[in-house]
């Protein structure tokens, strides 16, 4: 007799659900999915042409698992990499002007390894015994590439350490995907969709399905207002984003690294073409922001970064869009904390969490990615056995 309900339920449709989603159907379960978006991807959507701007990095880094699984299944598609002139335009911006070197302390870090550094202990106080302050608050203002935090070194030593040596990795980690995020979603839901998963879009659920396991792979607040869970909190990052297109102009830089304050721009048009119209440039701005700052805040600091990395900017100004990303940046461990210590994936009544603020490690969408893995083999061992179900295929 045929099921009448799925194995496996999913709410939310960015790259932890649909990771959820084609883990779970490749392992023979059945799967519906559940958008409140009427699109899929979540925040790893990309914008509508003419310029096809994210709601924060472009970039997709491949040391982690993530990495290997989606190119098993052929799921990464074409990239989009950084030319050698292009990428020679990294920039640092440090007392003041841009430099094209990093600072020393930085390069000195990069020595010790993750492990060497302490939970316990903030950042900026473990750098400052190897490097000084100095250089300590250097290479923490360095990692808000990766952190989106107005404060980096106030975070555990170990947690920074690690994000420093991956985005500070030779040759980098960092990879694009051509046409932006979005062409990964698409060939994640195609394969979702071949597997028979049903999706429904436009599909806000308030209350957890039952009779079925669920992976709510949604925002952390998302999940704490569904699951009416007030414990489901964590730090994580709140940054101006400005997006804007300019007139191209030969010499402009690839990217500026913010050292006296926290911040990252990159001209994502480097790489990747197809993101805005023929001889205009698209550029994103990361500036992260203290509790009591604005967005104009924000934006200031990184209009004084843009002057320097694209001289004459405003006059070749054709679109600009300002916005505040709160908590949506990934999870932000502070000291005497670990990714173990964030809130669980089992929440029990067959209920798990997927998402990038949960307890899985990696970096960025690596948290992501592990933690839909790991609640989608709960989730299935709690439910139905299926025949043939083989939960290592993953």
């Amino acid at each position: 007799m045929p099921r009448s309900t799925p194995d496996l339920t999913v709410i939310g449709g960015g790259f932890a659900g649909l990771t959820a989603a084609v883990t779970a159907a490749e392992a023979g379960a059945r799967v519906t999915l559940y958008e409140a978006h009427h699109t899929l991807g979540g925040r790893a959507r990309t914008a509508e042409a003419p310029y096809r701007t994210h709601e924060g990095p472009h970039a997709l880094y491949n040391g982690g698992p993530h990495w290997t699984w989606l190119r098993r299944r052929d799921l990464l598609g074409p990239l989009a990499p950084i030319p050698p002139l292009e990428g020679a335009r990294l920039r640092f911006h440090r007392d003041g002007a841009l430099r094209r070197t990093p600072p020393l302390a930085l390069l000195r870090l990069l020595r010790h390894r993750p492990e060497a550094a302490p939970v316990d202990e903030d950042f900026t106080t473990w750098a400052a015994r190897i490097v000084g302050p100095e250089g300590a608050r250097a290479a923490a203002h360095y990692t808000a590439v990766a952190l989106f935090h107005h404060d980096p070194g106030a975070l555990s030593a170990r947690f920074v350490q690690e994000r420093l040596r991956r985005t500070a990795k030779l040759p980098p980690e960092a990879h694009y995907p051509a046409g932006g995020w979005s062409s990964v979603i698409d060939r994640m839901a195609a394969r979702a969709w071949n597997l028979g998963v049903r999706v429904e879009t436009c599909a806000r659920l308030d209350t957890v399905p039952t009779g079925t396991p669920t992976v709510v792979a949604t925002s952390l607040d998302a999940a704490r207002r569904l699951l009416r869970d007030d414990s489901l909190g964590w730090d994580s990052g709140r940054t101006t984003l400005v997006d804007l297109a300019v007139r191209s102009r030969r010499g402009d830089a690839f990217a500026v690294s913010g050292i006296d304050f926290p911040a990252w721009i990159e001209r994502f048009t480097a790489q990747d073409r197809s993101l805005a119209p023929r001889g205009e440039s698209l550029v994103q701005g990361q500036v992260p922001l203290a509790p009591h700052e604005s967005k104009a805040a924000g934006s200031a600091r990184a209009d004084r970064l843009l002057d320097l990395a694209l001289p004459g900017w405003r006059d070749r100004l054709t679109w600009r869009r300002d916005a505040v990303a709160k908590g949506r940046t990934g999870a932000l461990d502070r000291p005497g904390t670990t990714w173990r210590d964030r809130p669980a994936i089992d929440r029990g009544d067959g209920v798990y969490l997927a998402g990038d603020m949960v307890a899985a490690p990696g970096v960025l969408s690596e948290v992501s990615f592990t933690s839909a893995i790991e609640a989608t083999t709960l989730a299935l061992r709690s439910g139905v056995r299926l025949p043939g179900l083989d939960l290592n295929r993953a």
